[in-house]
């Protein structure tokens, strides 16, 4: 019976490679992330007899899985290597289940991997784990699970997703999240390596999305936040592109610890090894490029020098960089700017009148009764016209402070017997009002300014930098009128004074970026001409 399960095992794979989906990950992909995974960890793995439990929470059929297992027994062959898994897809659950059941005597190395979704339904759930490594699907929705991990991140701090949810079309981060909620807390006890939990480490291989998508407030920077505010976070390596069979996109490993080394416990690793690839013989798929064992073995040596020189910024050339986990985060602060209007009862503004909602409103109706709703909506266009005869006769003057052109509409209204609600008042000064730099700013009844909202913008200000001194630095020479709305925090900042959200992000492309200056005009002009003498001889071919 087993001969007959490794045979199917062996020509389900052969299809895979054929026809590759989104279930397999490329063996020199995983490769690298296992190595990554046990870099700086051999310690560990090495101790005699040591328990060591491996899991992947979208285990597909169990590729992640064998590859670290083989890994861990080939730096120690008296290791016991315990593999736990989910898999939402059933037909690739049953390969991975049954090919985990042949490899091993007892069928012991299969009862660890389950059938369901890991969002909504956590098969393994108050189990802790020293390895966990997996690659979540891409840009998937998890609308599906959706009531599910929303009533559990409601739960917070207790349930998975302590840091939020991120936007429904791509649920990445929660994996991350469900990752981390099952790293092992504490130390590693006991002489015989059986005792107590000693720390984990995660691999997870994501798009560039997780990196920056969402603004400051978002569920994803929020999710940011929390990752490297508890400081897990310790590498992020840049692949090259084309590695995958179903998309060509780029691609970043993450490594994350709750054991960081002493040294390096507010620091982040970015590792740029985009270019270190070789092209595939054949493509499979969009897979065109593989990464060869010497060039994993080359990132692996750039993480290691990378993660023995705490307090060296920059390794290679510029090919790897080390930040402090504060140098992604930011304060979004919301500048104002006043309202400097000026106001005149022209014949095209006050037909913007009837745009405005409160006034339209006054020829509006809620009763019932067919009479009643048609005497109430006479009156109401009876006094619309009243208001706009009103504004008729105010047509002379232009005004260019608002609380003299809000005195004399009162005192306008209240000469032809009209009385005016608040709203009402508003909306004719919408209406009524032009943008104008000469007028005066218009204020409250306490002298505060109005806020433009037209003009209003946003500043984003490192978080080791004063937003008092930004503002004044960066912004008031350009807009002296400008101030920061101290109305716009942070929910969760508890700081007394502090202004704006926090939000964290991650670009590679800010970081590695390198300029390269146009080529000279005249050799771009000679290229023109080259291509104009080209497309001129085919034409007279053609003729």
């Amino acid at each position: 019976m087993g001969a007959i399960f490794e045979e199917l095992i062996r020509r389900f794979n052969e299809a895979a490679n054929e026809n590759p989906g989104e279930h397999f990950t490329p063996r020199d992909v995983v490769r690298l992330m296992v190595d990554l995974l046990l870099a700086g960890d051999e310690d560990f793995v090495r101790t005699p007899y040591r328990v060591v439990k491996v899991y992947d929470p979208c285990c597909g059929t169990g590729g992640m899985l064998t590859i670290a297992q083989r890994r861990i027994q080939e730096m120690n062959e008296t290791a016991d290597v315990r593999l736990y898994g989910q898999e939402v897809n059933p037909e690739t659950y049953a390969v991975c289940k049954s090919d985990l059941y042949v490899k091993s005597a007892d069928g012991r190395e299969a009862e660890g991997i389950e059938k369901g979704s890991t969002l909504s339904d956590d098969k393994h759930a108050g189990e802790t784990f020293h390895y966990l490594i997996t690659n979540p699907p891409y840009g998937k929705d998890w609308r599906v699970d959706q009531k599910a991990v929303e009533a559990e991140a409601k739960l917070a701090p207790a349930g998975r997703f302590a840091a939020g949810t991120p936007r429904i079309s791509d649920g990445q981060l929660l994996f991350l999240q469900h990752m981390l909620h099952h790293m092992s807390p504490a130390p590693y006890g006991g002489e015989d390596g059986r005792g107590g939990g000693r720390g984990s480490r995660v691999a997870i291989i994501m798009n560039g999305s997780p990196l920056f998508t969402g603004d400051a407030g978002s569920g994803e920077s929020e999710i940011r936040r929390w990752v490297l505010e508890n400081n897990w976070l310790e590498a992020i390596i840049a692949l090259p592109e084309q590695l995958f069979y179903n998309t060509g996109i780029a691609t970043y490993v993450w490594i994350l610890t709750n054991q960081k080394p002493g040294g390096r416990e507010d620091q982040v690793i970015l590792i740029d090894a985009s270019d270190l690839w070789e092209p595939r013989r054949k493509s499979l798929g969009d897979k065109r490029r593989d990464v060869s064992a010497e060039q994993r073995a080359q990132i692996v040596q750039l993480y290691r020098d990378a993660a023995s020189s705490p307090h060296t910024r920059e390794i290679e050339g510029g090919r790897v960089r080390i930040f402090s986990t504060t140098d992604f985060g930011y304060r979004k602060i919301r500048v104002e700017r006043p309202q400097r209007w000026n106001f005149r009862a022209t014949p095209e503004r006050i037909q913007r009148l009837w745009d405005e909602r409160a006034f339209t409103n006054l020829a509006a109706s809620r009763k019932r009764k067919p009479e009643a709703k048609t005497a109430e909506i006479a009156e109401g266009e009876k006094k619309q016209q009243a208001i706009v005869a009103m504004l008729e006769g105010m047509a002379e003057r232009v005004y260019t402070d608002c609380q003299t052109f809000d005195a004399a509409v009162k005192a306008a209204a209240e000469a032809v017997g009209l009385e005016l609600k608040t709203s009402v008042r508003r909306a004719i000064r919408r209406a009524l009002g032009e943008r104008d730099e000469a007028a005066e700013i218009c204020r409250d009844s306490k002298g505060r300014p109005h806020p433009d909202k037209d003009l209003r913008d946003y500043e984003r200000v490192p978080l080791d930098r004063p937003v008092a001194e930004y503002f004044a630095q960066e912004v008031q020479p350009h807009v002296p009128d400008a101030w920061v709305d101290e109305d716009y925090t942070d929910e969760r900042d508890g700081g007394v004074g502090r202004v704006g959200r926090v939000g964290y992000e991650i670009n590679f492309n800010r970081y590695f970026y390198e300029y390269e200056p146009p080529r000279p005009l005249e050799a771009i002009e000679a290229d023109i001409r080259a291509v104009q003498e080209k497309l001129s001889n085919l034409l007279q071919d053609l003729l």
